[in-house]
């Protein structure tokens, strides 16, 4: 190859190197704005350190809109609720017949496990999306049917600010919120954070109770509370996972448990104890058990005072969720007549 075309070679390949690494720059300059705008509405941050008086966290980005308690009270959002807390903040309403009562047993289950904290440095809020039907007496007996607490704020108030909160928070999605076929649809998503450090982050109520325990109690704290570490080698072995036990964990375990009542009835030869087509029938739709006014549906509505919600689970589902409660009673049994080892 003769020189000239050897340079001009060197002068088109590199032209091209920097042709490409500037629209990678502009792409990622392009992208870094898209993001920065779309993400304005909830970051997370890593940042360990505190956001005083942030512009981006503090009062001038949360509406600082007046809402009402349970019990009544006035309460400011921004003054009251969140400034320098660690937060837990879901949307729902009473009348939901699926998500919204199992996220709240979740929930429960959450702050049994962060026991006292709730309250003191860890506070629950859960604002209605249906203010016009979610008055506080309605509120405060959700709570009551719930046996939930005085340290765990139920909130309603105008309907439009609420919306707006749900954006402030990330928590609004247009295609799902503003559904004017089902008006009651809503993101199920929840936020946690910490306002004084800036961090905040969207989860889903659904999440391992443990893990949204250790998320608000110690991710969102710094870590402060955290006193000992336990060794790996002192962890217990995984038990191999059963059909039907994911469905269990995640749909059921907020209300059931094996061997004693929760805010549901005690599983424990639930097997034994019901016919199994009224079994199958009652976990596939218990929704339309109780408007026939099935007796034995009845009589568990009123024992408990909460509905079962309508889960969706399909035919193969309700099949795997009854064999796992069957294979646990059994490995109960077996653990109790061996004498617990």
């Amino acid at each position: 190859m003769k020189k000239s075309n050897f340079n001009k070679a060197i002068y088109v390949a590199l032209t091209a190197v920097l042709s490409t690494c500037y629209i990678a720059q502009a792409n990622n300059e392009v992208a870094d704005e898209t993001r920065t705008k779309t993400e304005q509405r909830l970051v997370i941050s890593t940042d360990a350190g505190p956001v005083e008086n942030s512009s981006t966290w503090g009062r001038d980005y949360f509406p600082n809109f007046t809402l009402t308690t349970q019990d009544g009270e006035k309460v400011k959002f921004f003054d009251d609720l969140i400034e320098g807390k660690i937060v837990a903040i879901n949307f729902i309403f009473t009348s939901c017949g699926y998500s919204c009562p199992v996220e709240t047993a979740r929930l429960k289950n959450v702050k049994e496990i962060l026991g006292d904290r709730v309250g003191k440095d860890i506070f629950f809020y859960s604002i209605t999306i249906d203010p016009d039907t979610d008055t506080p007496a309605v509120l405060k007996d959700y709570k009551e049917k719930y046996n939930i607490g005085a340290d765990w704020t139920f909130l309603t108030g105008d309907e439009d600010e609420i919306i707006e909160l749900r954006k402030k928070l990330g928590l609004y999605i247009d295609l799902i919120d503003n559904n004017e076929e089902n008006p009651m649809d809503h993101n199920l998503s929840m936020v946690i954070g910490n306002q004084a450090s800036g961090r905040w982050m969207r989860r889903s109520p659904f999440e391992n109770p443990n893990v949204l325990a250790a998320q608000l109690g110690d991710w969102l704290d710094n870590w402060k509370s955290v006193k000992t570490q336990k060794s790996y080698a002192d962890a217990p072995e995984m038990p191999e996972a059963i059909a039907g036990e994911l469905i269990y964990r995640t749909r059921c375990s907020s209300c059931h448990q094996f061997g004693q009542d929760g805010v549901g009835p005690d599983l424990f030869a639930v097997t034994r104890r019901r016919d199994p087509v009224w079994l199958a029938r009652w976990i596939k739709e218990p929704d339309k058990m109780l408007e026939e006014r099935d007796p034995l549906a009845i009589s568990l509505f009123d024992r408990y005072k909460i509905p079962m919600p309508n889960m969706r689970l399909t035919e193969r589902d309700i099949e795997e969720v009854i064999g796992y409660m069957e294979f646990e009673t059994d490995r109960l049994i077996a653990l109790e007549q061996s004498g617990g080892d």
